[in-house]
């Protein structure tokens, strides 16, 4: 089937979707946008649950994170940010309008894209599209005397590539980064040559495209944004990776953090409908080659997300696994104490795919861990965060402003660092006062960088 065809099935789905509210999921009832704000009134902001160590923004926005020196930093750098100013409220400001115009509108004539195909260690082959163009407004530096960083881009897990991901990937390349989008086996005109796609949270693919991409650029810093599903295969990266990973900083939008419920509750029957027709159109076209791995009647026939998930990557004919086993592996915050890079999440009260962030955002994470920040606003649907036109969605302003705090954060640090050794070798001869000035550059140093915190098994 032409992609149109899965446009248009999007939009009716949409359509129906703007008719018929409120909704329920598909397994227990979902707690509706209405309801939401109401809870909101009450509890005097957004997921009461979430209310602990929240930081206020404008916009109506907060920031929820265990106390550090970075996140005084992030912190000064997002009550600057113009990005998060309140503006009059416009017919754009629903949930569901902020995410239909997100996933369904045309993305337009888009940036231009230079395609490199990587074969991996197993043969298959993923995609690797690099931005090289246009650049509207004249590109700025934002590293002045280095060389530009590069941004690597993961779209969601449908395959899907949005008109908010060829935004960011255009603002980006106007603030200086190089941007990439890594697209897996089988997705956006990636060839499937092997019977295998990549499951919901396995890293394997992403850690040979990052360390292809080390490769090319291996002096320029690195920075990683994720898109909705696809913000698990991001966290499972860092996870896996811990320290090793070559990532200065991440940033997660509209993330799907509690990814099993997600699967079992199921989404509004539209949006569940919608995504699972797309993954079916996607994947028709490989029908014949993956008919000796799985069932593809069973599988073409599913009705809900689960169900398809379930078939594609558990019942294998060669080795089937069990549903816990799969999240076993798969599950992006299994590893996330071992996570030693900072990341920013940008989460909708009102998001109508993943629900309220008190039922769906684990508080506990955000809470104890210094490397995770969540940046929790009133309104801006599933990966909307959209204004009006031409102004790019604020998400995008906050996540590359947010970039550019830590880079200075990370600067300062180094030449802390590069003051406390020329100060010790200088003072090393005369002990006492030597000593004090020691003691006292020490505790400088703590308060600086006690956000750092070491996870090791």
């Amino acid at each position: 089937m032409p992609p149109w065809a899965a446009a248009l099935a999007l939009l009716l789905a949409a359509l129906a979707l703007l008719l018929l509210r409120p909704w329920k999921r598909a397994v227990g009832a979902r707690t509706s946008v209405r309801d939401h704000e109401e809870q909101e009134v009450a509890s005097g902001g957004p997921a009461d649950q979430l209310s602990d160590r929240r930081e206020a923004l404008p916009g109506g926005c907060s920031l929820i994170c265990k106390p550090s020196a970075l996140a005084q930093c992030l912190l000064r750098a997002l009550r600057r940010s113009a990005a998060l100013e309140p503006s009059p409220r416009s017919w754009l400001s629903g949930p569901h309008l902020q995410t239909f115009c997100h996933f369904i509108l045309p993305v337009g004539p888009g940036p231009e894209l230079a395609r490199e195909y990587l074969q991996l260690a197993d043969d298959g082959l993923v995609a690797l599209d690099w931005v090289i163009g246009p650049c509207a407004r004249g590109r700025r530096v934002t590293n002045p005397g280095s060389l530009p960083p590069v941004l690597l881009v993961i779209p969601n897990a449908w395959g899907r590539l949005t008109r908010n991901v060829l935004g960011l990937c255009l603002l980006a390349l106007e603030r200086g980064y190089y941007p990439v989008i890594f697209h897996r086996r089988g997705h956006h005109g990636c060839p499937l040559v092997s019977p295998r796609l990549q499951p919901f949270g396995d890293p394997s693919d992403l850690k040979e495209a990052v360390t292809y991409i080390r490769f090319r650029h291996p002096a320029a810093p690195l920075f990683a944004v994720s898109e909705g599903s696809g913000s698990a295969l991001l966290l499972s990266y860092l996870g896996e990776c811990g320290s090793s990973s070559y990532v200065t900083g991440a940033a997660c939008i509209s993330p799907v953090l509690r990814c099993r419920e997600w699967f079992e509750a199921g989404l509004p029957w539209p949006y569940e409908r919608g995504f699972l027709l797309h993954q079916k159109i996607a994947l028709s076209r490989y029908a014949s080659a993956l008919e000796d791995t799985v069932d593809t009647g069973k599988l073409f026939r599913s009705g809900s997300l689960r169900e398809f998930e379930e078939t594609l990557f558990c019942h294998t004919k060669s080795c089937p696994i069990s549903w816990d086993t799969y999240w076993d592996l798969n599950d992006p915050l299994r590893d996330v104490d071992e996570a030693a890079v900072p990341v920013l999440c940008i989460c909708s009260a009102d998001d109508p795919v993943c629900g309220p962030p008190d039922h769906t955002l684990p508080a506990e994470l955000f809470h104890s861990n210094p490397y995770f920040f969540l940046l929790l606003s009133r309104r801006g649907g599933h990966c909307g965060f959209l204004r009006p036109e031409p102004l790019p969605a604020w998400s995008h302003e906050v996540i590359l402003e947010s970039f550019r705090a830590l880079t200075e954060f990370f600067r300062m640090e180094e030449r802390m660092k590069g003051l406390s050794r020329r100060r010790t070798s200088f003072l090393g001869g005369r002990r006492r006062w030597g000593g004090l000035q020691k003691r006292e550059v020490s505790s400088n140093l703590e308060e600086i960088f006690n956000w750092k915190r070491s996870y090791t098994r």
